[in-house]
Parts: C-alpha cells; sequence; structure tokens
C-alpha cells in the first residue's frame, strides 16, 4: 500500500485546477478579470478606490469561496516601496474582510505576521500616508484577531442581538461576559484612539474644495467602514454594559468601565459630526446621529431608550465611465452562432417578404425546435457553470486544507527539531554545568573581585592621569639620572674587570715566582745534603784539628745560608698568601657589586618599560577624550544642521545683531581651537586645552548655523539664500574639520581655515542686514535729540491750535447732530494731544536725569555720542510720535469736513498710542528703578491710552449715530428702483470683497 504525500497531493490538485481554467474560457475570462480588478484597485496612484474594482474583488472571493487569488496576488505587490500603494491595499482588505466570503478571515489570517510587519515598517518612517498605514495595519490586525477568537460574529459585524447574547452568555458567574467586554473595549480603543480620523484631518482642510480632490478622497475614503465599524462596536458594548450591570458585578469595576463608556461616547460622537459635516460623506453615506447625553446604564429602563445608530450607505450606482484603463465587459458564452444567426437572417427575410405561399412552413417547425434545444443549451451550460464552480470551490478548499495541514506539519517539524536542539543543548549544559561548578563559583567570585578590582581601577585612574601628568617630569628627571647611574655602573664595571685582569695577571707572576723559589729550595737542599755528605766524608777522612775547624767554619756559614734561605721562602709563601686572601676579597666584592649593578639595572630598566606603558597609555586616554569629544560636537552641529530643514523652525526668527556676536564669537572659539590643536600637537599628553575649545566652538557654531537661519526668515530672499547656503557650509566644513581630528593619519592636516572663511562671510551678510544708521555725526546726536523733541513740542501745540480751529469753524457751519458728534471726537483729540504733550515733558524730564546721572565728567554730548543706539531710538520715537500728532489733526479735518473715513481716525489714534509707547520704552531703557520721575513717566503712558481709548471710542459712536440718522426712506422707492439700490450695493460688497481678498494676497506674499 503506497502512500502519496500532501504536497503531491496538492501539487497535483492544484495543477489541474489550472488545467481546468485554462480549458475554460469562462473561469479564465473571470480570473482574468478579477486580477485585473486587483490591479487597477491597488495602485500607487493618489486616487481612491473605485468601487466597481472593488466589487469585482468581492464577487470573486464569494466566487471561490475566499480570498485565495487576492493573496496570490496581492502577495507580489511593492508594500516596502510605496506608502499610497500600502494604504489603498489596506483598504480594499478592509472591504474584502467586511463584504467577502467568511473563508476569507482563516486566509487572511494566514498572513497577519505580514500586515504587522508593514505596518512597523511605516510606522518607523516619517512619511504622511505611512504613519496612516502603521495605523491602519493595526486596525486591521485587531479585527482578525477579534473575528478569529469569536466566530460567531461576522466580519461585517451584522448580528442580532440574540446572538450577541448567546456569545456573551446567562451565566451570572461566568467571565465570558467580561472577557468579551475587554476583547470588544480593545477593538472600539483601537478604532476610535488609533486616530486614524484626526490625523487625516490633520493632513487634509476639511473645506469641500480639498475634500473633493482626488488626494482628499484617498485618504478619506476608507473612513467609511471604519464608520461602520463603529457604529455596531458601539451598539455591542451598550448592550454588553447593560448586561453587566444588570448581572450586579462587583462594584469596583463598574465605574471604571463607565467611565471608558462615556470617553467612547464622545469621541464618536465627536468623529461622526466632524464626518456628517463633509462633502465627501454626504453622498456616499447617511451617518446617524448619537443622543446628547450617553445612555444611564445603572437605570435598567435606560435599555429601552437606546436606539441602534444605523449607518445606511445610499444605493446609488457608481458612475462609470469608460475610461482607457477601464475592463472591458465580461465575455459571454455564445451558443450556436451559427444557428443564432441564420435564424436572424430567417426573421428579416419572413418580416420583408412573408411566408412563403402565405401558410405554414416547416421552417417554423425547425425554427422552434431549435430554440427548445437553445433552451436545453442554456440549461445545460448553467448546470456545468455551477458543477465547475462546486469542483473548483471543492478543489480550492482541499487545497487550503492540504495547505493548512503542510504548514501544521512543517511548524510540528520545526518545533520538535527545535524542541530536540534545545533539549540537546541543555543536556550539554547541565552537563559542563556539573562538571564546572566548583570551577564556575571559584570563577564567579573572583570575577566579582575583578570586577570590583577593576572598579577601584576605574576610580583610580583619573587620579592616576593627574598624578601621571605630575610625575611626567619627574620621570624624566629619574631617566636622566638613570642613565647618569647606567654610565657609572659600566665604568665602574670596566674598572672592576681590568683590576681582576691585573690582579690574575699579578696571581700567576707570584705563582711563577713560587716555582722558580720552589725550585732554587730544592736545589739547595740538594747542595745542602751533598754538603753534608761531604762533611760526613770530612769528618770520616780528616782528623786534623785545622781541617775540622775549617769544615766547622764551612759548615756554619752553610747553616747560616739555610736559615737565611728558610726564611726567604716562608716569606715568600706569607706573602703569596696574603695576596690570594686579598684577591678573594676583592673577587667576592666585584661579585656583589656587579649583583647590586644588574638588579638596579633591571630595576630602572622595568621602570622605563612601565614609564613608556604609562605614557602610551595616556596618549590613547588622550585621544579617545578627543574622539568622545569631536563625536559630540559633530551631533550638537548635525542638530543644528536638521533644525535648518524643521518646517517648526520657520517662525524663528532673529536680529541681525545678535547674529553678528554669535558669528564674532565663533571666530574668537576657532583661533582657540587652532591653538588647541598646536599645542596638542606638541605634547599629545595633554589635550585639555583643545577639549575645552571644542566643546566651545561646537556649541557657537551651532548657534551662528541657528540663528543665521532665523536671522534669513526676515531677510530679502538674495540675503536669506545666501546666508542659508553659508550657514549649511559652515556646517559642511565644520564636521569635515572634526571628522579629520578623530583620525590619527588625518590629525596633523586638520586646519580650521575654511570654517573660518565662511564664518568671516556669516558676519559679513550680518553686518549689511543690520539697519543702516542715521548719516548723522557722533558730536550731532545731542542736538538732534533736543532738536527733535522740541519738533515734536512744536507738532503737538500746532496740532491743538488747528484742532481749535476746527472747533470753531464746525460750531459755524454744522448743527445737530453733526455738530455734537464733531465736537465730541475734536474734543477727544485735544485731550489726547495734551495727554501726549504731557508724556513728552514727563520723557525729557526723564531723559535729562538720565543723561545728568549717567554722564560722569563727560559732557551732554559725549554722553548721548557714547550711547548713541539708545540716543537713535529716542530720536525715531520722537520723530513717531510728531508724525501721528500731524496725522491725527489731517484725519480729524478731514471727518469734519466729511472728506474722510472714521476708520482713518482710529488707525491715527492706535499709531500715536504705539509712538507714545515707543518713546516710553526708549526713555525706561536706562533709567533707575528708584527714579522719582519714571512713574510720573508711566502714568502720563497710561493716561495717553486711555484718551487714545476715548478717541476711538467717540469717533465709533458719532459715526453710528450719523448712520442712524442717515438710514435710507424705502417707503416712497418703486419694485424697480429698491432691486436697482440692491444690484448696486451687492456690486459694492461684489468689490468690497475682491479688494479685501487682493488685499489679503499682497500681505501674505
Amino acid at each position: 500500500m503506497s502512500v502519496v504525500s500532501p504536497d503531491i497531493c496538492m501539487g497535483g490538485e492544484a495543477n489541474q485546477t489550472r488545467a481546468k481554467i485554462k480549458s475554460s474560457p469562462l473561469l479564465s475570462s473571470l480570473l482574468s478579470s478579477q486580477l485585473s480588478s486587483i490591479s487597477k484597485a491597488i495602485n500607487s496612484t493618489e486616487t481612491p478606490v473605485k468601487e466597481k474594482h472593488a466589487r469585482r474583488i468581492i464577487l470573486g472571493t464569494h466566487r471561490e469561496k475566499g480570498a485565495y487569488t487576492f493573496w496570490s496576488y496581492a502577495l507580489g505587490f511593492p508594500l516596502a516601496s510605496s506608502s499610497i500603494l500600502s494604504w489603498k491595499f489596506c483598504h480594499v482588505l478592509h472591504k474584502v474582510l467586511r463584504d467577502g466570503h467568511r473563508n476569507v478571515l482563516q486566509d487572511c489570517m494566514r498572513h497577519h505576521s505580514s500586515l504587522v510587519e508593514v505596518g512597523k515598517l511605516w510606522g518607523n518612517l516619517h512619511d504622511k500616508y505611512g504613519q496612516l498605514v502603521a495605523l491602519y495595519t493595526r486596525l486591521l490586525c485587531t479585527k482578525l484577531e477579534f473575528h478569529v477568537k469569536h466566530s460567531e460574529i461576522p466580519p461585517n459585524l451584522e448580528v442580532t442581538d440574540e446572538v450577541l447574547e448567546r456569545t456573551a452568555g446567562t451565566d451570572i458567574n461566568n467571565v465570558t461576559q467580561q472577557n468579551i467586554w475587554q476583547v470588544l473595549r480593545g477593538y472600539l480603543t483601537c478604532v476610535l484612539l488609533s486616530l486614524i480620523f484626526p490625523l487625516v484631518l490633520r493632513q487634509l482642510n476639511t473645506s469641500i474644495a480639498i475634500s473633493t480632490l482626488t488626494s482628499g478622497q484617498c485618504r478619506l475614503s476608507p473612513l467609511i467602514q471604519v464608520i461602520q465599524d463603529c457604529s455596531h462596536l458601539y451598539h455591542f458594548t451598550v448592550k454588553l454594559l447593560f448586561k453587566l450591570h444588570a448581572c450586579k458585578l462587583p462594584a469596583k469595576s463598574l465605574p471604571r468601565q463607565n467611565v471608558m463608556q462615556h470617553k467612547y461616547f464622545f469621541l464618536l460622537k465627536t468623529f461622526f459630526n466632524k464626518a456628517r459635516d463633509m462633502m465627501y460623506f454626504k453622498r456616499l453615506i447617511q451617518i446617524p446621529k448619537l443622543p446628547d447625553s450617553p445612555p444611564n446604564f445603572l437605570h435598567a429602563a435606560s435599555l429601552a431608550k437606546h436606539v441602534k445608530p444605523v449607518v445606511v450607505i445610499p444605493d446609488e450606482d457608481e458612475p462609470e465611465q469608460q475610461d482607457d484603463d477601464d475592463d472591458e465587459p465580461e465575455p459571454l458564452i455564445e451558443v450556436s452562432d451559427v444557428s443564432t444567426s441564420s435564424l436572424q437572417q430567417l426573421d428579416i427575410f419572413d418580416q420583408t417578404f412573408g411566408p412563403p405561399n402565405g401558410g405554414f412552413d416547416d421552417r417554423d417547425l425547425q425554427i422552434e425546435s431549435l430554440k427548445r434545444d437553445l433552451e436545453l443549451l442554456r440549461a445545460e451550460l448553467d448546470r456545468v457553470k455551477q458543477e465547475a464552480q462546486r469542483y473548483i470551490t471543492q478543489l480550492k478548499s482541499q487545497i487550503n486544507s492540504l495547505e493548512a495541514e503542510l504548514e501544521e506539519q512543517r511548524a510540528q517539524k520545526q518545533r520538535a527539531l527545535v524542541e530536540n536542539e534545545q533539549l540537546r543543548m541543555e543536556l550539554e549544559a547541565t552537563r559542563r554545568r556539573n562538571a564546572e561548578h566548583e570551577s564556575l563559583q571559584t570563577t564567579f567570585i573572583e570575577a566579582e573581585k575583578r570586577a570590583q578590582a577593576t572598579e577601584q581601577r576605574y576610580n583610580k585612574l583619573k587620579e592616576k592621569h593627574t598624578e601621571l601628568v605630575a610625575s611626567h617630569a619627574e620621570l624624566l628627571r629619574k631617566s636622566a639620572d638613570t642613565v647618569k647611574m647606567l654610565s657609572v655602573t659600566q665604568q665602574t664595571q670596566e674598572e672592576v674587570e681590568r683590576t681582576k685582569q691585573q690582579l690574575s695577571f699579578e696571581i700567576d707572576r707570584i705563582k711563577q715566582e713560587s716555582d722558580m723559589r720552589k725550585f732554587e729550595m730544592e736545589k739547595l737542599k740538594r747542595e745542602l745534603e751533598e754538603k753534608m755528605a761531604e762533611v760526613t766524608h770530612m769528618k770520616a777522612s780528616l782528623q786534623s784539628s785545622e781541617t775540622v775547624s775549617m769544615h766547622l767554619s764551612s759548615m756554619t756559614a752553610l747553616q747560616a745560608e739555610k736559615e737565611r734561605l728558610m726564611r726567604s721562602v716562608s716569606e715568600k709563601e706569607a706573602e703569596l698568601s696574603s695576596l690570594r686572601q686579598s684577591a678573594q676579597v676583592q673577587q667576592s666584592s666585584l661579585q656583589q657589586e656587579r649583583e647590586r649593578s644588574s638588579r638596579e639595572l633591571g630595576e630602572l630598566q622595568g621602570k622605563l618599560q612601565e614609564k613608556e606603558q604609562l605614557k602610551q597609555k595616556l596618549l590613547e586616554e588622550q585621544f579617545a577624550l578627543l574622539q568622545g569629544t569631536v563625536t559630540e560636537a559633530e551631533n550638537i552641529i548635525q542638530d543644528a544642521v536638521a533644525k535648518l530643514d524643521d518646517p517648526l523652525h520657520v517662525r524663528c526668527t532673529s536680529s541681525p545683531d545678535y547674529l553678528i556676536s554669535r558669528a564674532e564669537a565663533t571666530l574668537g572659539s576657532i583661533d582657540k581651537v587652532k591653538k588647541g590643536h598646536a599645542d596638542y600637537l606638541s605634547n599629545m599628553g595633554d589635550a585639555g586645552g583643545l577639549l575645552r575649545a571644542l566643546t566651545q566652538f561646537s556649541h557657537l557654531a551651532a548657534d551662528t548655523i541657528i540663528n543665521g537661519s532665523a536671522t534669513a526668515h526676515m531677510a530679502p530672499t538674495d540675503h536669506a539664500d545666501r546666508l542659508t547656503e553659508n550657514c549649511r557650509g559652515c556646517a559642511t566644513q565644520s564636521l569635515q574639520y572634526l571628522k579629520d581630528l578623530k583620525s590619527k593619519t588625518t590629525l596633523q592636516r586638520a586646519d580650521p581655515a575654511s570654517i573660518r572663511i565662511i564664518v568671516q562671510k556669516i558676519l559679513h551678510l550680518g553686518q549689511d542686514l543690520r539697519p543702516k544708521s542715521m548719516d548723522v555725526r557722533q558730536d550731532e546726536l545731542g542736538d538732534l535729540v533736543d532738536k527733535e523733541m522740541a519738533a515734536t513740542s512744536a507738532a503737538i501745540e500746532e496740532a491743538v491750535r488747528r484742532i481749535d480751529e476746527m472747533m470753531n469753524q464746525a460750531r459755524k457751519d454744522t448743527t445737530g447732530v453733526k455738530l455734537e458728534v464733531n465736537e465730541r471726537i475734536l474734543n477727544s483729540c485735544t485731550d489726547l494731544m495734551k495727554a501726549i504733550r504731557m508724556l513728552v515733558i514727563a520723557s525729557t524730564d526723564l531723559q535729562k536725569e538720565i543723561v545728568e546721572s549717567g554722564r560722569g565728567a563727560a559732557t551732554i554730548k559725549e554722553f548721548y555720542a557714547r550711547n548713541s543706539r539708545w540716543t537713535e531710538g529716542l530720536i525715531s520715537a520722537a520723530k513717531a510720535v510728531g508724525w501721528g500728532a500731524t496725522e491725527m489733526v489731517e484725519s480729524a479735518d478731514k471727518v469734519v469736513l466729511h472728506t474722510g473715513k472714521y476708520e482713518e481716525l482710529i488707525v491715527c489714534s492706535h499709531e500715536i498710542a504705539a509712538s507714545t509707547a515707543q518713546l516710553v520704552a526708549a526713555s525706561k531703557v536706562k533709567a533707575d528703578r528708584n527714579s522719582k520721575r519714571l512713574p510720573v513717566l508711566q502714568q502720563a503712558s497710561r493716561h495717553v491710552n486711555e484718551m487714545a481709548a476715548k478717541v476711538v471710542a467717540s469717533t465709533k459712536t458719532g459715526q453710528e449715530h450719523l448712520e442712524d440718522k442717515d438710514t435710507m426712506d424705502f417707503s416712497g422707492m418703486s419694485l424697480i428702483k429698491l432691486r436697482k439700490e440692491e444690484m448696486e450695493s451687492q456690486v459694492s460688497v461684489l468689490l468690497t470683497c475682491r479688494q479685501n481678498i487682493h488685499s489679503y494676497f499682497l500681505i501674505t506674499e
């Protein structure tokens, strides 16, 4: 009995299915139509998914009873390369899940991990559609997990209350109610708090013009399915929460559930209200209205008042235009083409000429039989279609089941292999642990000791670092002393060698002399024996006394000679022994001196080696500190460069003066960096100066780059472009210089000269952008201040005089309401001018006090010249006040003569208030806090603001009175005249709106 593997069976069935699809033109046409719809629905074009394409894909899932074809084609999409493609894929997948066949859920669950990976990928990228894709994939994964766990609820969430009750259960002690509540709450939280709709609204303008564009519809179209899911989920949670309250669960858990449900209610209500106001949703979906307040779950009767929110989609056919990219109509199978054409020809012939002979013909019978055959063939064709569809469904279900079994077997095999490998590794690890338990304990203790020692050494490294720097010079001195001692020791050794050689030579000489003496002594002994023999012989032979006496005397002489020779020999032996002893003593002392010298030499060599190691370690530590500082400096400058492209940085502005100060400070830090670099190259054991200079340089350079970009936001286009380009160039050159400092190969040739050139360009651009000072010499500033203050006072006096003249003229020329309005306006203008005059007097007194207290021994002109910026501010403020007073008089004159507008007078009063505020601010800059004239100035400033407000109020009141008086009387006008007046009013309104829009565009530009 043979066993066939599932893979072979599945491959065979798949091949059979493909063969049947190829052999059947109807199935092949349907498959090609579905694939074409998938490719046209899911693309990278920023347009919404067409409903007909989605409908064909959904019909394909019902036709094949699954999503096998959809996923087999969708897996080939490059979802990681296009965020729009991923967004439209999620939209189509959501539609397929909701409206597709029930087997689609299992097919999609197999690709759950792929959806998670796509969401993580786009969630880590800063892309508008990428953020939407990340949230949408999270929603789809939550939907899949929910429906897999609760299979009773279909993916479209259309379920009756009875099924929901059965799913929740009826047993109070059963925690299924709380489990499904937790799952539903998590699902609804993912839908409402996933921020898909708020994120889409932030990326779109909610106006009609944007919501009707294809780009806006591409973002908004998936929200239709989200709205449908939200309505059902909200109804489920309300029903289940009423059921939880009815079960009388612990009181501690229910308040928290109520709070969460209230939060869901208000979020969902806000979501529905915003979506209901958009034009795009009004023609596609009817969004329900939620009640003003959430249900009261503490009262069971509130359940009867709860109305299920129902989302209605109108049955409107989508206008399908025959575009170039649209699908062709689905082909129909033509049966008996020849017969049908012949029948048509016969019908046409009969209609034209009538039946032959005007009677019944056999061809009518043939036509009837052919029609019956045609009906039979059509019924047979329908049966074949149904059979083929059922066979295809069975094959696909078998394929799906076999694939599931294959995946399960592969997973089990993989798990078994992993478990076997883990067991084998655990067994080996257990054996090793049993064999090395004691050694591991010892190693652990030693590791702890080493860790403690390492920590102590790490703590001592900093102390040693300073000690090494301090002991470096001492080691150099000791090295010189050691060299001297080595030279002395070498000289001593040479002297010892020479002495040893001399002693050995002397010992050899003494040995030779001793041998010679021994030879002479033996010779003397032999002679003595000969003499004794002669004496004996002479004693025996000679008997005479004379002979005896002669022999005795010679014998005495020989005896004395013998004693003398013996004494000489003993002296030589004693001298030889003393020389031997002294040579041995001297040799032993030389040996001790040599050993001591060798020991000292070894110690000195060890110290020298240790010194070299410490010196090398110091150099490495210093270079490591330099690399760390350079890395931090690079991060600071890169952060500054990143802010140049930050949209939030566009609002930041800076003044050219501050940019100049930052650029000058950066140039000073570049000099310090260059000096620190030179010092480090000369002495690489001390990088402190270079580290401090680099830290200061990185912060100042980053500050210069950021402030240069901020200054460019308010500069002219040409200056702004050059300034931004130089800021980027400064960052590029700085990073290149820091990169050269990080490498030992390029450390010698690192040069900040290019940075200096670009920073100087930034400095020159800042100086060009600085406001040009007035063409006045420094010594003339004091006189100019007095002149401008006097001119301001004169302008105010002239304004008061002209207002009085206008008052008198108005009393002569006007009467009634107009006179009352003119008097009120001119009186308020006179009060404002008087308040400004008091303010100018108070400001002049405060300036005199400031000059007297701050000039010291200098003159008033020198004080003004020394504080030129402050002086220029005073002059500018005084000019603005005088100009404002003059303009107010002109505007008031025009209003009284009815040639001007009341708005001009209001604007002039605001301008005067702003100018006086500038004058007060310029006067207060150098004032003492304890000055008695400063409160007087502040009180005068407040009085000016009150009078300016009074001018505005009187002007508006007068304008309203005159408008009430000039109300048109329509009683005497005809209908045609009224329509004409209305048309003219509309024309003037349109012209005014056009002018306002034009002015708005000019202001924005």
